[in-house]
């Protein structure tokens, strides 16, 4: 393995899980001239990375075998463990050291108990969660908060700016896993209380592209008045113009909000709102096909009864 600081060739990359936010990222490292190494599930959706220039797998192990970086990005902890640990997981199996980079989103103590692993069998890993939402992804605009040393992320950052605009090490393995699960309850706490508010202007006769644009340059502005907005049609590029298609699913952020308050409860944290969100989420989730909706289709549980 290179020593402390040392910078090493990150050109070719396995990129393991190619779902909504995993496909964009994965890319973008294609067009950035990487060697990109991919696998997924859907052998489809591989084939569709190959069209622009990846390398299909036909496993993670596959994958992963001579490669410089192990980038991960599955759904969840269950998964990550599956992928690193046990007999056949890439940390017992793999001939050489690549850097690992988990970009999935899961609990702290399951990003620490990862890397622990990693060590003892010679690997540095990073947990490294994404925000930014499908869009983000494209764009190559992501924010990246990456737990673990300084001298991996330093090895590793290079790659991840081509992928993201903001990249800050938030401490130690587990630490990009802590600021994720806190930055998402923020997110579904807003987007319920953006939809909410958007629903009252409309019953009010307000104009929701008009009200939009006030509290875009008021007190009452965020980040889903901008980018990821609820409310169909007043923002293009949003999900809900489009019916709501997947960018952040609801069933992930219902996960993530799981992971929040079960971290909230063994910290002895006060989470009320993060906890109403969760059950705002589990009711809309109940009707069919929502769990596959971006999460801002929310915004139904208010206009339903307009």
């Amino acid at each position: 393995m290179d020593g402390p600081g040392e910078c090493v060739s990150m050109s070719r990359i396995a990129f393991i899980g190619l779902g909504n936010m995993g496909f964009p990222m994965a890319a973008n490292l294609v067009r950035a001239g990487h060697e990109v190494h991919a696998f997924d599930l859907s052998v489809e959706t591989v084939q569709r990375l190959a069209a622009e220039g990846a390398q299909a797998a036909e496993s993670p192990r596959a994958a992963a075998e001579g490669a410089d970086l192990v980038i991960t990005m599955v759904p969840n902890g269950k998964v990550v463990a599956d992928l690193y640990l046990g007999a056949e997981g890439l940390l017992a199996t793999l001939q050489g050291r690549p850097l690992l980079v988990d970009c999935s989103t899961i609990a702290p103590e399951t990003a620490r108990t990862l890397a622990a692993a990693a060590q003892e069998a010679g690997f540095a890993m990073l947990d490294a969660p994404v925000s930014g939402g499908v869009l983000r992804a494209a764009e190559g605009t992501l924010s990246f908060m990456v737990g673990g040393t300084e001298d991996a992320l330093a090895r590793v950052r290079p790659v991840l700016e081509q992928m993201g605009r903001f990249i800050v090490h938030a401490g130690g393995n587990g630490a990009g896993q802590a600021a994720k699960i806190c930055n998402n309850m923020l997110a579904a706490i807003a987007m319920a209380g953006t939809a909410e508010v958007m629903e009252l202007g409309a019953r009010n006769g307000l104009d929701p592209a008009v009200l939009t644009s006030i509290m875009q340059k008021s007190s009452g502005g965020n980040f889903f008045l901008e980018r990821w907005h609820p409310w169909p049609n007043v923002l293009p590029d949003s999900p809900s113009s489009k019916g709501y298609a997947a960018g952040f699913q609801l069933a992930l952020m219902l996960k993530d909000l799981g992971l929040a308050l079960d971290n909230a409860r063994a910290h002895g944290a006060a989470a009320p709102m993060g906890a109403l969100a969760q059950n705002l989420y589990a009711l809309r989730s109940k009707e069919e096909g929502a769990p596959a909706l971006d999460f801002s289709c929310i915004q139904t549980l208010y206009t339903r009864n307009a």
